[in-house]
């Protein structure tokens, strides 16, 4: 059994959010593949499902110790498995964490533009959301290090949600760059939360550093959501990981996390998290050699037929951050009337804060020549829209 990344396969009426569009249009909007799973998974749950069983599950040692080799042989980190939490999804963990980590109206900060739900995770919770926003200097986004140090410092921030790698922008952190976040959190005592849920997806020669693997500062003032969720994409068996190395903000974290009813798997959790990261490597590497080939055939055809676009140059991800701001600074009446007019589906950016009103993000986890389709729409679509503005 192998996957071809070629196969176009159709989702249309499966149940599917990303393909629940109409019948002409062409969803390249959120962070869903149209590749079928690693061959291990597929044949891990169908032995599950000849089991003819789903009743309640424990997680085994066997799911931490598949956690600890994957990020052992791919990441060069041996995280212990004493530190590890089974949780049903990383956002769940993220707004159970604010709650117990953070008390009501206290400062979480971020750098934006930002994955969008990390706001809601704050704001639902009755905290406030306070913004490093990233530079962008033309077109290579970068840390404002004065101003994250002010909002560091600031008395009420206590939680910072890093995104390592960061989407929308697919930018690879550095092992320099996370250890100067690390000493500014200790330093204001500011607990770092890491969503590491891009981490598989780079491009070959950009590895990503895990946060918590740079020191024992960030070690201690951490905690690492990490998910196969978006690398092999089985976002629906709900299945993540928290790792936190230091005790006492563990076993506060664990207990907002039974408190919150996060802690038990479904069926098809375990096999499938167990068989993706001891029979995936391979799959993965392959995937990703897709990713990055797309993601170079979008930006030789923007830079060949849609002038007025600039694509941001990410090594993460499988979204990419396009600049529209020689076209309109109001991506969302653009990706509407694209939409409209061709079908394609993209996200406006205003969404992810910061400058995200000048962008859109684009999915390109797709066969090439659905990604070519989405493309020859794209340029339709804006040359239209200029036309009739």
């Amino acid at each position: 059994m192998t996957t071809d990344f070629s196969e176009m396969i159709d989702r249309r009426h499966t149940n599917s959010v990303k393909w629940d569009v109409k019948d002409n249009e062409l969803p390249m909007w959120v962070a869903d593949m149209d590749f079928r799973t690693a061959p291990g998974i597929i044949k891990a749950l169908q032995a599950k499902v000849k089991t003819g069983i789903f009743g309640y599950e424990e997680v085994p040692d066997a799911y931490f110790q598949a956690v600890q080799h994957w990020y052992a042989t791919e990441h060069n980190w041996t995280p212990d498995t004493a530190w590890m939490r089974f949780v049903t999804g990383v956002v769940p963990t993220i707004s159970s964490a604010v709650r117990r980590v953070t008390n009501v109206g206290d400062n979480v900060l971020v750098q934006a533009p930002v994955y969008n739900i990390f706001y809601n995770s704050i704001v639902n919770n009755g905290r406030h959301v306070l913004s490093s926003d990233l530079v962008d200097h033309d077109g290579i986004y970068a840390i404002d290090w004065d101003d994250l140090a002010t909002k560091m410092a600031a008395p009420l921030t206590t939680m910072m949600i890093l995104c390592n790698p960061h989407n929308p922008v697919g930018k690879v952190w550095t092992a320099d760059e996370l250890a100067h976040i690390g000493q500014l959190a200790a330093t204001n005592h500011v607990t770092v939360l890491s969503d590491e849920i891009h981490g598989d997806i780079t491009d070959a020669d950009h590895p990503y550093t895990p946060f918590a693997s740079v020191n024992a500062v960030n070690a201690q003032n951490s905690l690492t959501c990490v998910s196969t969720s978006k690398t092999f994409n089985v976002a629906a068996l709900h299945a993540a990981t928290v790792i936190i190395p230091n005790e006492a903000l563990r076993n506060l974290v664990d207990r907002g996390l039974n408190t919150d009813e996060l802690a038990e798997p479904n069926a098809f959790a375990i096999p499938g998290v167990i068989a993706a990261y001891t029979t995936g490597a391979d799959w993965v590497h392959a995937m990703n050699a897709q990713i990055t080939a797309n993601k170079q055939t979008l930006t030789a055809f923007i830079a060949a037929n849609v002038p007025g676009l600039t694509v941001i140059e990410g090594h993460a991800t499988y979204l990419v951050w396009i600049d529209c701001s020689q076209v309109t600074h109001d991506t969302q009446a653009l990706c509407d009337f694209i939409r409209a007019k061709t079908g394609l589906f993209i996200t406006a950016g205003a969404v992810y804060g910061g400058n995200g009103h000048d962008f859109v993000r684009i999915n390109v986890a797709c066969p090439a020549e659905r990604l070519q389709d989405g493309l020859n729409r794209l340029a339709t679509g804006v040359k239209d829209f200029q036309t009739q503005a």
